[in-house]
């Protein structure tokens, strides 16, 4: 590293429910600039995901987000000539970015017929274990197992 890391900027919290995870979540979400129509989007997600589930639609949300963030994962390190995975503890930021990066693109690839609706679907099946995004996160886990034999090259 040449220069100092850069410093992490703040984020305000979203007007409607209060929280800055909903506004990391929204700016993973916008496209090309547009924040107001990805809050729109969120918000018209999380009503689906309310009157579908008879809950609070934030916290199946975020429940939803617990299940799919992963706690382990593979890196690649080469030692002696040969390129192992070897398992590592994910830290606790890079856990909810990608969390939210697997929720967004998963929902992305669905077939309903709005992006509110997709991303309502991925959350509702992220909350009850199931879904693509949650299957990724035990992909990743499987992975970071079967190669537990290398996690001595730790660094």
């Amino acid at each position: 590293m040449r220069k100092a890391r850069a410093k992490k900027r703040p984020l305000l919290p979203d007007p409607k429910f209060n929280d800055t995870l909903v506004t990391r979540f929204v700016n993973n979400l916008m496209l090309d600039g547009k924040k107001s129509i990805a809050f729109s989007i969120f918000y018209d997600a999380i009503d689906i995901v309310s009157e579908k589930t008879e809950g609070n639609g934030l916290e199946v949300w975020k429940e939803a987000l617990n299940n799919v963030m992963p706690h382990v994962e593979v890196r690649s390190r080469r030692v002696g000539g040969a390129n192992f995975q070897i398992p590592m503890q994910v830290r606790p930021d890079r856990k909810v970015t990608l969390g939210m990066k697997w929720m967004i693109t998963y929902a992305r690839s669905r077939n309903e017929r709005s992006m509110a609706q997709k991303l309502a679907a991925e959350i509702i099946a992220a909350s009850k274990e199931e879904g693509a995004a949650v299957k990724k996160r035990t992909e990743v886990h499987r992975m970071a197992e079967a190669n537990k034999a290398f996690s001595h090259f730790r660094f």
